[in-house]
């Protein structure tokens, strides 16, 4: 049956292409948050109430978009998403106040919420049908694209203005999005078959057993995607306020975290299949505390980069699995649950980082990283019979 194949294969296609959209345009607002700080003149505080304007938009809009996939499709509303979201990343340039910034950044999260939750809903169906763990390999593009979105915010920032880079940013989400949006809206959504095991074992569990798992994988992703937002928003801002490192070399931190992130989750199908769900996440977790310890501790510029990069590296497929096996659990409901919790954790965290920043230092208030790393890998412990499975499950899901 070639004709439903190719059609899987297209739908793969676009739907990388949109999680690496999403990763390139939210890494290129991050880099330029030291600039648009300046312009502001906000506080660190101030620029933390600021930015949970985002975590604000992002939160209620994931708590409506599971019940919009249902009743419209997944593929529509990410694309109505990505325009949005390509639109709305121009818009900080053209604050100048904390205000006016937060306000600006309701709409930039409300974007950001809606398309991750979309495509994670399209991508677990996805997994479902073509019977392998690959959901690392589309959290790899969006931690490409936040490789690719950093560099070269980095790159520009002696030379254009974030008004200029984040309209850049712009045209370009708009030129991805007509071309693999048109590719998304003609591929239907793929039906798990009745046989897969998520059918088959969902009966037999309690719906009330059901539902704590699920809540409970939504608490290991926000605990490891509180760290990338910490890194997102505030990693630039450490290594050039606190190591007097330069726009470019600072605006390359999260782009090292990016890139050990791609890495690690480029790999992440293989250590699923061979060492399973849990001694992947307490390895992964385990190896982000000691990362995350040096990178905002270190006294040096060159070993807090190493840092992040160990950081990367460890957080890399923790939240992907917490996503499926919260999918296969709950179906989209599951999937909506564990991405709101987990991108919660995201958005919320800079905020809460902003403060403690102002309460002790901002070095110290990044070790909340690998507090929280911890906190995961003793979830998974606790919660390993539910966590672990034959690869041949953990590939059905």
């Amino acid at each position: 049956m070639p004709g439903p194949r190719d059609d899987l294969v297209r739908l793969r296609i676009a739907l990388t292409a949109f999680f690496a959209l999403d990763g390139f345009v939210f890494a290129g607002w991050v880099v330029r948050i030291p600039a648009i700080k300046e312009q502001t003149g906000a506080s660190a505080s101030a620029l933390g109430l600021a930015l949970l304007g985002v975590s604000a938009g992002a939160v209620v809009t994931m708590t409506l978009t599971g019940r919009l996939c249902r009743r419209y499709g997944s593929h529509p509303v990410t694309v109505v998403c990505a325009v949005l979201l390509s639109l709305s990343v121009a818009l900080p340039p053209l604050t100048h106040s904390a205000l006016a910034l937060g306000a600006v950044l309701l709409v930039f999260g409300s974007a950001y919420g809606g398309i991750n939750v979309a495509f994670n809903s399209a991508a677990v169906d996805l997994v479902a049908v073509l019977r392998r763990p690959i959901m690392p390999s589309f959290h790899a593009a969006f931690s490409l694209g936040g490789m690719v979105g950093a560099g070269l915010g980095g790159l520009v920032a002696g030379s254009l203005s974030p008004l200029r880079h984040l309209l850049g940013l712009t045209l370009t989400g708009l030129l991805v999005t007509l071309v693999a949006g048109r590719l998304l809206l003609r591929c239907e959504p793929p039906v798990p078959p009745e046989a897969a095991p998520r059918h088959d074992t969902a009966p037999h569990r309690p719906a009330g057993r059901t539902r704590a798992l699920v809540l409970t994988f939504g608490l290991i992703a926000l605990c490891t995607a509180y760290g990338e937002g910490a890194m997102a928003d505030w990693g630039a801002l450490h290594l050039e306020q606190d190591l007097d490192a330069s726009a470019g070399m600072a605006a390359a931190g999260y782009s090292c975290f990016a890139l050990a992130m791609t890495i690690g989750r480029l790999s992440g199908t293989t250590l699923l299949e061979r060492l399973g769900r849990t001694r992947t996440v307490v390895a992964g977790g385990t190896t982000a505390v000691a990362g995350m310890l040096l990178g905002a501790l270190a006294p040096s510029v060159w070993a807090a980069l190493f840092g992040f990069a160990v950081t990367g590296l460890g957080l890399a497929n923790i939240f992907p699995v917490a996503v499926e096996r919260a999918g296969a659990l709950g179906g989209p409901s599951g999937v909506a649950t564990a991405s709101t919790l987990g991108y919660g954790g995201m958005l919320l965290g800079p905020p809460a980082i902003g403060f403690m920043a102002d309460w002790f230092s901002l070095p110290t208030a990044l070790t909340s990283v690998a507090v929280l790393a911890a906190v995961a890998v003793l979830i998974a412990l606790a919660t390993r019979h539910a966590t672990s499975g034959p690869p041949r499950e953990a590939a059905s899901h």
